[in-house]
């Protein structure tokens, strides 16, 4: 009897001992599983942030050494945690528990990143709100911009999307749509006397009117994280043959700004001006390919060009009028 508990006793022993082995490999496999998951989710995190920084390095991300050493902190942070997490996983024999923990924390980092990015994201939506409200205001002070700087802006970033993506990618879209909206914000400085005069300006006030490029670097000299699109807006009517506002050579003139000069021509060619009737999309184009080569970039000319009227006419905005009313500014043009 004693042979046979004695048996008994080991065949038990030997089934808890394979029982325990097996849940120790299981233990194994999913604490594996969930240190690749996290590994990789990681390295997914890190390249993500990598790429945020790249993409928000504009108007409204940029300009103060503060939010770069910030960037650079938090990417820190995430190579430190990712370094961390490998070292763990490595050395330190993590059971089923720790390893689980270090999955979920990898989850928790991209959740994190992911308000952050959607939180900037709304942040720069709603700045840019409130600057074309603003000068959607401004040009409602001359009945010949009303409507006109939004215009360009649409255009622009209807071009750009459009564009070759060895040129798309030489401009940040940030930017490039801010220079757009603000191209002419420089009128501010411009009496308005002379903004609304009816029929041609005179020498000196032509002069004064040829300022508005430098008047718009003077107004945005407060703002540091602006610095990378004066040039843009101060280019803006340099013409490729060289005899522009202030006869900058074709080959020294911004892309942006060759880009901004395309499309501020077709605005004002099919808005209705207090000296002279709007013009139709047919009758801009044909003006635009006989200017291309001499006043406007024959490439970029040849891009906007191609694309097709519909997404053209949409561009046009809403105007807002001092008295409260709006209109619609299709009805103001000849598109």
């Amino acid at each position: 009897m004693r042979a046979i508990s004695a048996g008994y006793a080991q065949k038990k022993a030997d089934i808890c001992g394979i029982i325990s082995v097996k849940e120790r490999l299981v233990n194994n496999m999913l604490s594996v599983i969930f240190i690749v998951i996290g590994s990789i989710i990681m390295i997914c995190n890190i390249i993500a942030y990598i790429r945020f920084i790249r993409t928000t390095m504009d108007v409204m991300m940029s300009g103060r050494r503060g939010e770069l050493l910030w960037q650079r902190l938090g990417l820190l942070l995430l190579v430190f945690f990712f370094l961390g997490y490998l070292g763990v996983a490595f050395f330190g024999h993590p059971d089923y528990l720790t390893a689980g923990i270090l999955f979920w924390g990898s989850i928790f980092v991209s959740c994190a990143l992911l308000l952050m990015y959607h939180l900037v994201d709304s942040l720069k939506d709603r700045s840019l709100q409130i600057t074309q409200t603003l000068i959607s205001v401004i040009d409602a002070r001359d009945s010949n911009l009303n409507g006109h700087s939004r215009n360009v802006q649409n255009l622009c970033m209807c071009l750009y999307r459009h564009l070759p993506s060895e040129m798309r990618d030489s401009i940040n879209a940030v930017n490039f749509e801010y220079a757009a909206l603000l191209h002419d914000v420089g009128k501010l400085g411009v009496p308005e006397k002379i903004l609304n005069k009816e029929g041609k300006l005179d020498d000196e006030e032509w002069k004064i009117m040829r300022d508005h490029p430098r008047i718009a670097m003077d107004l945005l000299k407060p703002l540091p994280s602006f610095e990378d699109i004066k040039e843009w807006i101060l280019y803006h009517h340099e013409r490729i043959d060289g005899k522009g506002y202030y006869s900058v050579p074709g080959d020294r003139i911004p892309l942006a700004a060759r880009l901004i000069a395309v499309c501020d021509t077709y605005s004002a060619i099919t808005m209705k001006r207090s000296y002279k009737p709007a013009r139709t999309h047919e009758e801009a184009c044909g003006i635009i390919r006989e200017v291309a080569g001499s006043q406007l970039d024959p490439n970029i000319a040849a891009v906007f060009l191609s694309i097709p009227k519909e997404e053209l006419v949409a561009c046009a905005p809403e105007t807002v009028e001092l008295s409260g009313r709006i209109s619609q500014n299709k009805a103001q043009t000849g598109i």
